[in-house]
């Protein structure tokens, strides 16, 4: 593992140490924030499956309805049968914060033109046949549940985008920042313990000077009191 370019000092190894906390702590929280991630995608993903597959089998009738009423109508029919939607609808879309991802949230309300609220036939009933009422009919019914499928969709895509990217950020700190700080940390203490290592040799070999110094004097000055005293004798 490659270590940081950096200074072998103790102030250097010192904020090193204390960029590894920091590392190790976010690693645990991301790793944290990955398996969270992870349950509630899988939680979505089983629902999501659930809500597809009846809202498939939901759409299957309508197109079986519209299908028997297209082979009943003429063109012409249909298409003026369908020309003046009775009911417009507007959606609303909001968010919520899962996990610090911001995912939508769909909501609509339906506006009916004239007095009859609950009147979702845009054609009078004369030269319909009764399968398209039946797939308008479903067709509105499933509508709430598509809503809530696409939200739910959408918020799968954007909880697998973040789970790859706390994955990556994951695997950087756990394999490349962390590693290198230790590597790093590892370098400079093997710097600094060689070189006190080299200092405390230093400091033995002046100390054994110093006293070779002070032996030599002391022997200097006996042999010079010593001549001095034979020279008075």
């Amino acid at each position: 593992m490659d270590r940081l370019n950096v200074n072998p000092t103790r102030m250097v190894l010192t904020n090193l140490k204390k960029q590894l906390r920091v590392a190790v702590r976010g690693h645990k929280l991301m790793k944290d924030k990955r398996d969270e991630l992870m349950k509630r995608f899988l939680d979505l993903a089983r629902e999501n499956k659930k809500l597809r597959e009846e809202v498939e089998a939901s759409l299957t009738e309508v197109y079986q309805s519209f299908s028997i009423a297209s082979a009943v109508m003429t063109p012409a029919m249909m298409e003026e049968a369908l020309m003046y939607p009775k009911q417009s609808v507007k959606l609303t879309v909001g968010n919520r914060n899962i996990m610090s991802v911001d995912v939508p949230v769909f909501d609509f309300h339906t506006e009916t033109a004239g007095t009859e609220s609950d009147n979702i036939y845009p054609y009078g009933f004369a030269n319909t046949s009764g399968e398209l009422d039946t797939a308008i009919r479903k067709l509105s019914d499933i509508f709430p549940q598509m809503l809530k499928l696409a939200a739910m969709e959408k918020e799968a895509a954007m909880l697998s985008d973040e789970i790859e990217k706390t994955r990556r950020r994951v695997n950087a700190l756990e394999y490349v920042k962390i590693p290198r700080f230790q590597e790093t940390i590892r370098y400079i203490t093997m710097k600094l313990d060689e070189n006190e290592r080299g200092n405390q040799t230093r400091l033995m070999k002046v100390k054994d000077m110093m006293v070779q110094d002070a032996v030599q004097e002391k022997r200097e000055r006996s042999e010079e009191a010593y001549a001095e005293y034979a020279a008075r004798g």
